[in-house]
């Protein structure tokens, strides 16, 4: 006589589904000693019912009017709790992969980044890694949801790719040391500038500018073109 989802949340809450023949006329699903409520006859050969509260393992039983089945066994499990999450932020594009760690988690089923859900990886009961779903730029709040139920309590916060509209000034010695001034937008989590491909020394200002000292320039041979560029990127890796 099978059963599914063969282990469900100790709060009660679980449907679940027992297909075996003869359960026409079927008139109670006990979990153990206690009844399952909803009971319902979907066919000759289908029951649905929805678990009561409970704890670890119990024998299911279906009765009809012929008697009282053999006790098929049924998991009670706890809700997840989580510990931390790694990194605590990211790109709005999504994509970063995020470690969860904490206990009951060996059956995550999905992890919550506000509105958006994504599949996680398995690592352990201790431990799950999720990909990130695209978001708004702001903070979330993080769920997973397991056999045992749904925990939330944690957040995740989405950052916008960095902009630069002007650099002030526009030029200076190739001996480098000028101190230049990085306006843009979403500058706060800036990790690297770079003038010219080459790291510069920087100093966040606001999340609308950023300072940066230009280095000396190499020596430039006749067949490349010399040019400044501003490159920024936003920390991965900052908590919120």
């Amino acid at each position: 006589m099978p059963i599914s989802p063969s282990q469900g949340s100790s709060g009660s809450g679980t449907l679940v589904t027992i297909s075996c023949t003869g359960l026409s006329g079927t008139t109670a699903v006990h979990f153990g000693i206690r009844s399952a409520t909803a009971v319902t006859n979907v066919s000759p050969t289908q029951v649905t019912a929805v678990s009561p509260s409970g704890h670890g393992s119990v024998g299911v039983t279906v009765t009809t009017l012929g008697g009282t089945s053999n006790p098929i066994p049924f998991y009670y499990v706890g809700a997840p709790f989580k510990q931390s999450l790694s990194p605590a932020s990211g790109a709005t594009a999504g994509g970063e992969t995020v470690t969860i760690n904490g206990t009951g988690l060996s059956t995550a089923t999905s992890v919550a980044f506000g509105a958006n859900t994504a599949v996680p990886t398995i690592v352990s009961d201790g431990q799950i890694t999720v990909a990130a779903p695209a978001g708004a730029a702001g903070s979330v709040g993080v769920s997973v949801t397991t056999a045992g139920g749904t925990n939330n309590g944690l957040t995740y916060t989405y950052v916008a790719a960095p902009t630069a509209t002007t650099v002030t000034p526009a030029s200076g010695p190739a001996t480098g040391g000028t101190t230049v001034t990085v306006a843009g937008t979403n500058l706060t989590s800036t990790s690297e500038v770079t003038v010219d491909g080459n790291p510069a020394p920087f100093l966040v200002l606001s999340d609308t500018s950023v300072s940066a000292c230009t280095s000396p320039k190499p020596p430039v041979r006749k067949s490349s073109r010399a040019g400044a560029r501003v490159r920024m990127f936003p920390s991965r890796s900052e908590p919120a």
